[in-house]
């Protein structure tokens, strides 16, 4: 009889399970839900894969030139300080030679991969290691640490070491102009009307004009009194008083001797003159508050030249006055001019500088603005 009521039995048995389960999943599944929404999520990098390297740290290379310090190791630890405080890592310090002062160890900077190159020292280190950097989207910073510091001060950038760093680590990247020049010494002797003013000469090979030379320039070049008054300037008076042994220089050259000029600006008509010195600039602004070229701009694609021409002593109180007041009118002993190329031949090898280095003497130089290939970390 137990067996007719078997399947029954089975029956019921599998209904009473089934109200049983249902009943305890209706107690357990809020909790169990209730928990896992409160499981905490796992961390971002739970998910990544442990081969990712982490994003490397900045480094900026630091070209010094040594000869401007006497402790290099205490300046160098002020850079390394300010590097870590701004987020940077550990710089590169390069250093110039006199072989080498400054080109090369730029180049090498941009090889071992610094995110920016950095100059310590005058505007002939800054013109070194630009010279590198031109036509390259690598940025030049500038820490000033010479006697004129031109192109840091038309840039308006900070002087003092841990300012400048600053900048040159968190500031913004500016495009700025670079001048070209072109030098080439023509035969002792020679004229502006001369043929071999151009080049040409049927005379042995000692009288040979000599192949020409290519320089980069960010402040100034200059040719005659200009570059004499730099390469007359006492080194050891420099150290000690700063830019006023310019001033000295000067006055010991302000009778220097006059020269025969024929200049070409642009697609103009050459003209004929005599001179003293003959300035082109890519930027205007002089040591102590001195403003040559007033109209002169450092991003402007074209290049501003000066011609001084005064006739004795009383003959520069005029110039002086023009600069003093920065009049860019023009006046019988001082002639500006703005332009993208500008030609000067002379009568007589004269000396030639360069961003405040004499570079030697010619009879021909050329210079060609290049707009826009240089970029400068300038402040925000």
């Amino acid at each position: 009889m137990l067996k007719d009521y078997l399947p029954w039995i089975i029956a019921g048995l599998v209904v009473l399970a089934l109200v049983i389960g249902g009943f305890v999943l209706t107690r357990v599944a809020p909790e169990a839900t209730a928990t896992l929404r409160r499981r905490p999520r796992p961390p971002r990098d739970h998910f990544r894969s442990g081969d990712e390297a982490p994003t490397p740290v900045k480094r900026a290379g630091i070209v010094i030139n040594p000869t401007k310090f006497a402790d290099l190791p205490a300046v160098r630890g002020r850079i390394t300080a300010t590097c870590l405080a701004n987020g940077w890592g550990e710089p590169l310090f390069y250093e110039t030679t006199i072989e080498d002062p400054g080109q090369g160890q730029a180049a090498q900077a941009v090889r071992d991969g610094a995110d920016i190159v950095c100059t310590l020292g005058g505007d002939g280190t800054v013109r070194n290691v630009a010279s590198a950097l031109v036509g390259t989207e690598t940025a030049l910073g500038i820490l000033p640490a010479g006697t004129g510091n031109l192109l840091a001060r038309n840039l308006d950038l900070p002087v003092a070491l841990e300012a400048a760093v600053a900048v040159a680590l968190t500031g913004r990247n500016r495009r700025i102009d670079v001048g070209e020049l072109v030098m080439g010494a023509a035969p002792t002797g020679a004229t502006p009307t001369d043929a071999t003013a151009t080049g040409a000469t049927d005379g042995d090979d000692t009288d040979a004009p000599v192949d020409p030379e290519t320089h980069y320039f960010l402040v100034m070049s200059g040719v005659g009194m200009d570059a004499q008054i730099m390469a007359g300037t006492n080194e050891n008076l420099k150290a000690k008083v700063g830019w006023p042994a310019y001033m000295v220089s000067g006055m010991k050259h302000l009778i220097s001797p006059e020269f025969r000029i024929a200049v070409k600006v642009d697609d103009e008509l050459e003209f004929r003159r005599r001179a003293r010195m003959v300035v082109i600039g890519n930027c205007g602004r002089l040591l102590g508050g001195l403003v040559l070229m007033p109209n002169a701009r450092v991003d402007d694609a074209q290049l501003d030249a000066v011609i001084a021409s005064p006739r004795g002593v009383v003959g520069w109180v005029p110039v002086a006055t023009r600069v003093a007041t920065r009049q860019r009118k023009g006046h019988p002993t001082l002639d500006h001019k703005a332009c993208k190329e500008i030609r000067v031949r002379t009568d007589r090898p004269v000396p030639v500088q360069i961003d405040g280095d004499v570079i030697g003497e010619a009879t021909e130089v050329s210079a060609v603005v290049r707009p826009a290939c240089l970029t400068v970390r300038v402040s925000q």
